[in-house]
This record gives C-alpha cells, structure tokens and sequence, in this order.
C-alpha cells in the first residue's frame, strides 16, 4: 500500500528550501517577476499588499523599492525563507508570518492586493488555497509558468525537480479562477529574458561562453517578440513562458452543481 503524502510532510520538505540560497538567480528571476506585477496592475493602486508564498522576499524587495505600494506583508510555509524575507529589510514590510499552506491568518477582505507569484503550480489543493485568497483579498496577482506545452512528456523530470506538481496554461488558469468566482481584469504573457538564459546556462549550468550561443538566444527571444506582434494574443499565450492574470472577486460564486 503506498504510503499517503501529508500537508506536514510538505511543511517539512520546504522548511530548509531556503537554507542552501542562491541569491543572485533568485533576485534576477524576481526582477522580471516584478515587473509583471507593476505592468499587469498598470492604472490601479493598492494600499497594502500581502505575498502569499513570498519565498525569499525578493518580488517583495523589488515592489517596494519600484513604491508600489504604502504597506507590505508576507506569509511563507518555509522558515528559512521566512528568515530571508527578515534579513531584506524590506520598506514598509509590517509583518512576516508562517503559514501551513492554506489558511490564510487574516480576517475577511483584511487586504487590498494579494501576491501568488509561481506558488500555483506547487499546491496540491490549488482550490482551498485560490478560495482563501479570495476570502482575504479584494484584488489578486497570480502568475504561473506556462509548463504544459509542446514536448511536456520530455520534460516531466525537469517540472518535478522544481517541485511543480500543477500544470496550466492561459485558458486553463482563467477557467480555474473563473469557477473560484473571480473575474479577470487584466493578463498578460512574458518569455524569459535573455539576461536570465544566459544566467542560467553560463552560471547554473556552467556551460562554456559562447558568442554563437548569445546570438542565438537573442535571436529566439526576438523572433518569439516578432511573432507576438503580428500575430497577436492568440501567439503570445502559445509563445509564453509565464501568464499573468490580475483578477477580482466576482459578485457572486458560481454554480457549478
């Protein structure tokens, strides 16, 4: 009989995540994280904003030094990225706390914004944990990879050893939140930079510098642009490494029996 996985077998498995940092990878993959945040959430403001699943601290540390809001809180199931969301110094960060993953410790409607960056993916019961933002907060950011794509049985391996255990594309995140009773607002699609490839293959995976390797990684991420523009959202949603959706509580939850 195979031994069933329990939520505090998960708090353990994350708890010393952090402990091991590479804090230059995490920072740079933060920065474009950011980013989409502040261009999805472009022509709104938010009083305070609560991370959920803030890992180390750094999409936080990049919003509050770009002012994007007056008021920061986070939660986190790992103490170690607990310890680093503390050690940042954060502007206007008021509060870290941990969390076991799904209960959010807030009172009703407690926040104006509510931060999902990447968390998605990993949470075995995605529902539970979208029906407390949604509880939380009047507004959300959500973004995840875009993992399910030509040649996934290939990569299975890959998504598993980054603890991805949940896969989505753009019309299966907007029909996940749709029947969780949010409303989408705004979204956008995002392809790696060449900045984080280039980190990544010469850095993470130490291959040899290469002019003909910068050209081509260049070149794809021009293409893959080119391509958006002519051909439109339907293109960028299949080109797209990451979605990202700002959403709001919808008047009323859905039906679905």
């Amino acid at each position: 009989m195979q031994e069933q996985v329990t939520n505090s077998d998960i708090l353990t498995a994350y708890d010393e995540f952090y402990a091991k940092h590479d804090d230059a990878w995490r920072m740079l993959g933060a920065k474009y994280k950011a980013q989409n945040i502040i261009n999805v959430c472009k022509g709104h403001t938010y009083q305070n904003v609560l991370e959920v699943g803030a890992g180390d601290g750094s999409i936080l540390k990049f919003l509050s030094d770009a002012d994007f809001a007056p008021e920061y809180q986070a939660v986190e199931i790992s103490q170690s990225g607990i310890d680093h969301i503390k050690s940042r110094n954060i502007k206007n960060l008021t509060a870290v706390q941990a969390f076991d993953g799904y209960k959010l410790p807030f009172e009703d409607d407690s926040f104006d914004l509510i931060i999902l960056a990447h968390v998605l993916e990993h949470v075995e019961h995605e529902r539970l944990l979208l029906r407390e933002i949604r509880r939380v907060a009047k507004n959300c950011v959500i973004e995840v990879p875009r993992d399910y794509r030509a040649g996934v049985d290939d990569r299975l391996n890959h998504f598993l050893a980054y603890g991805h255990i949940n896969m989505y594309t753009p019309t299966s995140l907007r029909y996940l939140l749709r029947t969780e009773g949010f409303e989408i607002e705004n979204d956008l699609t995002s392809i790696i930079h060449p900045e984080v490839t280039k980190f990544n293959a010469y850095i993470n995976q130490k291959k040899p510098k290469s002019v003909i390797r910068d050209l081509k990684i260049s070149a794809e991420f021009a293409v893959k642009n080119g391509l958006n523009k002519v051909f439109g959202k339907k293109m960028s949603e299949q080109l797209a490494n990451a979605y990202t959706v700002l959403c709001k509580k919808a008047d009323h939850q859905p039906k679905l029996f």
